[in-house]
């Protein structure tokens, strides 16, 4: 299996090609399966479980010179949020900071986001796990908590609707290379994508997908005629590394016991009140 499109979760998937044997590589997913001991199902990254390592190491580091003392999660009952929720407190369990939950009825009013974020005090630190829809219903002006984190996966990354007010005090999580230098990694995947008449309607998902075609393709040519499921997987783990077009992926590698090929990010912030231009807030980060 090559590539696929999951929702809330792949996990039906990715049983069946365990218990049947068959490869399954890369599918588009934003929560994944973590269960590096299954052979088979082999992942672009951890998704929102990533994004959630990536802010409790910036807690980590931060949290005494902040003064945090305590973390809001707000997420929306049934979504991938409460799953990056149960990861980032997972792994603050020897912080010692209180951690409280926000959970949003699905689809319910504004009214309701307003209060979950409006209890954000000057020590605490607000984390949102929210879709684009609740992003653009934010309140204007942002609490007067020591720091706000969005997930850039869930908020549409450079594109997330953060308004001015919040802009200033918002750090999103970014598992992928910087939209600057990753414009050159592009090229070739974009240019196929012309020379074939193929509209990019979604970007990332047609990109990844272009790309898990390729890792597939390439590594069946290396095999000649020994066309072993357990060799393909294999050969995908010794070879991926070596890889140039990794398309928004800043480096992919395998090795037996991963199965996930990206493991790293940023953690950025907007520049200026309008516009999409980001800027880290420090080097890559593997958590």
């Amino acid at each position: 299996m090559i590539s696929g499109l999951g929702g809330k979760t792949w996990e039906p998937v990715h049983q069946f090609c365990q218990e049947e044997s068959i490869p399954c590589f890369f599918p588009n997913v934003d929560l994944p399966v973590v269960a590096e001991g299954d052979f088979y199902d082999v992942y672009f990254s951890k998704g929102v479980l990533l994004e959630a390592q990536l802010i409790a190491r910036k807690i980590q580091d931060t949290a005494k010179t902040m003064g945090i003392q305590r973390v809001i999660q707000v997420y929306r009952e049934g979504d991938i949020g409460a799953a990056a929720a149960k990861a980032l407190h997972d792994a603050m369990a020897s912080q010692g900071l209180a951690i409280v939950y926000r959970v949003l009825k699905p689809g319910g009013a504004g009214a309701e986001l307003a209060a979950a974020v409006e209890m954000a005090k000057a020590e605490d630190m607000l984390i949102l796990w929210l879709r684009p829809d609740d992003l653009r219903n934010l309140p204007p002006e942002p609490p007067k908590s020591s720091s706000v984190f969005v997930s850039g996966l869930m908020g549409g990354l450079e594109d997330a609707p953060i308004g001015g007010g919040w802009r200033g005090v918002t750090s999103m999580t970014y598992p992928f290379e910087l939209p600057a230098r990753r414009a050159v990694l592009l090229n070739y995947p974009l240019g196929w994508f012309r020379m074939q008449r193929i509209p990019v309607v979604a970007e990332q998902t047609q990109i990844d997908t272009y790309i898990a075609c390729g890792i597939v393709s390439e590594n069946l040519r290396n095999m000649l005629d020994n066309f072993v499921r357990d060799y393909l997987v294999e050969n995908v783990e010794v070879m991926l590394s070596t890889r140039i077009v990794n398309g928004y992926y800043t480096r992919l590698g395998l090795a037996p016991g991963q199965r996930f090929a990206s493991k790293g990010g940023y953690i950025v912030h907007f520049l200026g009140d309008d516009g999409k231009k980001l800027a880290a807030e420090g080097d890559w980060v593997v958590p």
